[in-house]
């Protein structure tokens, strides 16, 4: 009985081509407008995802803060500092530590040169924050603790200096200081907030005592063991901190602690409140090709008034009248679903060829949408259903 019913329908669209393509076109728009913007939400989200966790997981950074009483802060910076750095190894459940200075440096190769981040840390900073080798090699432990001149140099750097050419072993001037490339790093690409591909890397004491003329850090990165508590080690490394500076109860932290766990966290939020609003908006473009059908569907109704009359003479129950003019419904609003699939993943396509976006197109985006318009003719198509079955028959017959 479904499948005459569904033949009979499929005649009754094909019988007015272009009103039925006129009318499954809103359902059309509207599917296209689901599918591409959740692709590009989802896209944005999962490129945020991947540059937050490019830049190192399971991590804690640690800044230096401000004296400060009962809240009140008195403007003087307290700096953190090396052996800050060792007690943090001390933590149970930390796995490495990384202290850093940086600062904006002028770098020269013979009569090129560019200015740079240049980043004063030991070897463990990169595997902490996900740093890898195109070419040549890290600096060891020996050469950091000896204050060897020795640089890694960021891939954006490299082509500013030395454009297709290898630097590995070639001497570079960091602030008129002699100091030999040993590698470069692969491309991360750029984060937005900052280029971690415009860097140079040179050894943390080496940075300190030659560089910027310190004893003090900019910042210490700290990772924990995979599958531990980032929480629980964030209060241990806070009251460690608070001892070794000797702060009372009533003194507010001098020192910021980061999660990059929050960090995620918070991403994840904004990038769900994104997908949310971007999907409603399409949504409300599908709800209008909605009532698209509803209009038609009414239409149609009356049209074939005489008809229902005859097929309730022959003996159709009010069911089967419903379920005939409910099934023409969703056979418009399926096929505008589908067509509406192919072209909202070919508007996403081109999105991520002319537009820096990279659109993500999931199963789940795909299957949502045309659940979507499916609900759509069953709503939409319910009232002008229930009211062809609810037809007194002999005034139908008589319908002129």
């Amino acid at each position: 009985m479904f499948w005459i019913i569904f033949k009979v329908s499929l005649k009754s669209l094909l019988a007015n081509k272009l009103r039925s393509f006129l009318a499954i076109l809103g359902v059309i728009i509207g599917v296209a407008s689901v599918i591409a913007m959740l692709a590009v939400a989802d896209g944005t989200k999962k490129n945020i995802m991947e540059r937050i966790s490019a830049m190192g997981t399971n991590l804690l950074t640690i800044r230096p803060g401000f004296i400060g009483t009962y809240g009140v802060s008195s403007g003087t910076e307290v700096k953190l500092t090396v052996d800050d750095a060792r007690a943090l190894l001390n933590v149970r459940g930390v796995f490495q530590v990384s202290p850093a200075v940086n600062g904006n440096l002028q770098i020269k190769y013979f009569n090129k040169n560019t200015r740079s981040n240049v980043l004063g840390v030991p070897p463990t900073y990169f595997s902490i924050r996900n740093y890898e080798i195109d070419k040549g090699r890290i600096f060891t432990s020996d050469e950091s603790e000896g204050m060897s001149r020795v640089a890694v140099l960021g891939s954006e750097t490299t082509k500013q200096l030395f454009d297709k050419n290898n630097p590995v072993n070639e001497n570079v001037k960091i602030n008129g200081i002699n100091f030999r490339v040993i590698g470069i790093m692969k491309e991360k690409g750029d984060q937005g907030w900052f280029n971690p591909d415009n860097q140079v890397m040179v050894p943390y004491k080496t940075a300190m005592k030659q560089l910027f003329g310190t004893d003090k850090l900019r910042n210490i990165d700290v990772q924990s063991y995979p599958d531990t508590d980032l929480n629980k080690i964030q209060a241990d490394v806070k009251t460690l901190l608070r001892k070794r500076h000797r702060l009372s109860i009533d003194i507010a932290d001098d020192f910021t602690i980061r999660n990059q766990a929050d960090l995620i966290k918070e991403a994840a939020s904004f990038s769900q409140i994104f997908t949310i609003l971007l999907g409603s908006i399409g949504s409300i473009s599908l709800l209008v090709g909605g009532i698209g059908i509803m209009n038609i569907m009414l239409v149609t109704v009356t049209e074939r008034t005489k008809e229902i009359g005859i097929r309730k003479a022959v003996g159709a129950k009010d069911k089967d009248i419903l379920k005939q003019f409910l099934i023409e419904s969703i056979v418009m609003t399926g096929l505008g679903g589908i067509i509406g699939i192919s072209l909202g993943v070919g508007i996403a396509t081109i999105i991520g060829y002319v537009t820096p976006f990279k659109p993500f197109i999931s199963l789940t985006a795909i299957l949502l949408a045309l659940s979507f318009s499916m609900s759509v003719g069953i709503f939409f198509g319910f009232y002008p259903a229930h009211r062809a079955s609810k037809l007194n028959t002999i005034e139908a017959l008589h319908y002129e």
